[in-house]
């Protein structure tokens, strides 16, 4: 068993080499070669080490410690379910393998009826698309993650949801160890009352959000309609996001601004066509927002001139693909949002605090003009 595992992380390794290889497709002409030896050196490793590997595993009978291995495996599932807080072990589909005991009171869900289920599907609406994300990024080793979810049936009631990789000896991939606790629990002191400490991140994080509404309120109601979507993206750029695309068009998208780190990888995506960006066509036809962490495609954004991934390229680690559409009407453009490097993936808050800025901003579009400049919607109309 010891072997098998070894084997699993020794491949698992070779995947996200591989990986990083199809990165690397877009270096310079002249780092290519070491980027070919690399690839090279990767395939005569899988010849040579993995796949005799692979054949002793197939042909070696039953190890002489299997049956203590089953024993230990037994008690193992035995703890789980006699832990005393509510336990729960997902794939990174957050689909429920297993369920212990306190997790079965804690959810109200019978454990027969979870298994094979999403757990998402417990929570409310709201917090299923965070979870799945964090549970997928937890199942690919980039940590352990903690949030704040709400059961479908309590919805009043704040839990919190530890999650952590776990690979069980008999399972075939990574799966996510999720503990439920209620969010307000606290170890009070000896004789003291129980006082929630304030999150000073997250109060951070929503007074930076506030901040942005208000610079960006601002910079709606002075603006000339034909100047919104430019002044909008200037506001966002660099305080809220590092890259800042949009697009403008309803039937035919035209790319008006983009902002980068520099002018010059500006021009490259600039000079792009947005029809040929799938997340900003999807959004334009069906006016949905899109948040993506880590994208797995690197293609959804499209290729620059020289044929490599824009998101490859700008190395953006997650994004807020936003369809400009006022209420009951067209979709008056799209606002792509990039952030990079080890920069704060972008958090369910501030896509929905951004949600509501796109709709401002389609509205400040189509206002009215009156004597070839915009009316603002606090001066009153003449008598």
């Amino acid at each position: 068993m010891a072997q098998t595992e070894d084997f699993g992380e020794e491949l698992a390794d070779f995947v996200r080499r591989v990986a990083e290889l199809k990165a690397a497709r877009s270096v310079p002409n002249d780092e290519l070669p070491t980027v070919l030896d690399a690839a090279i050196f990767e395939l005569n490793h899988v010849a040579d080490q993995l796949w005799p590997w692979y054949e002793r595993l197939a042909t070696s009978g039953p190890s002489a410690g299997a049956s203590a291995d089953r024993q230990e495996l037994q008690l193992l599932k035995t703890v789980f379910q006699r832990l005393p807080l509510p336990v729960a072990l997902v794939d990174r589909e957050t689909v429920v393998r297993r369920l212990n005991f306190a997790a079965t009171s804690f959810t109200g869900v019978r454990a027969g009826y979870a298994t094979g289920r999403p757990l998402a599907g417990f929570l409310a609406h709201a917090d299923r698309a965070a979870f799945r994300t964090q549970a997928a990024a937890v199942a690919r080793g980039e940590g352990d993650r903690s949030l704040t979810v709400h059961l479908q049936q309590r919805p009043a009631v704040p839990v919190r949801a530890t999650l952590s990789a776990l690979r069980p000896g008999n399972e075939p991939r990574t799966g996510v160890l999720v503990v439920l606790q209620p969010a307000d629990t606290r170890v009070p002191a000896t004789g003291s009352p129980v006082r929630p400490l304030p999150n000073l991140s997250e109060t951070t994080r929503h007074a930076t959000l506030m901040e942005l509404l208000d610079l960006m309120t601002t910079a709606l109601i002075v603006a000339p309609a034909d100047q919104v979507l430019d002044r909008a993206a200037r506001v966002l750029h660099g305080r809220f996001a590092d890259w800042v695309v949009a697009d403008s068009g309803a039937v035919r998208l035209s790319r008006t601004t983009v902002l980068g780190p520099s002018d010059d990888e500006a021009a490259t995506v600039a000079a792009q066509d947005p029809a040929t960006c799938l997340l900003v066509v999807e959004a334009a036809r069906g006016g949905a927002t899109s948040l993506l962490v880590r994208p797995e495609d690197p293609g959804a954004f499209g290729h620059d001139a020289s044929g490599a991934p824009v998101l490859v390229r700008a190395n953006v680690t997650s994004l807020l693909c936003l369809p400009l559409t006022v209420p009951d009407g067209p979709v008056r453009g799209v606002l792509t949002l990039f952030r990079t490097g080890a920069r704060l993936a972008f958090s369910m808050a501030e896509a929905q605090a951004m949600d509501m800025m796109a709709r401002h901003i389609a509205l400040a579009m189509s206002a009215p003009r009156q004597g070839g400049t915009r009316r603002s919607p606090l001066t009153r109309p003449p008598a």
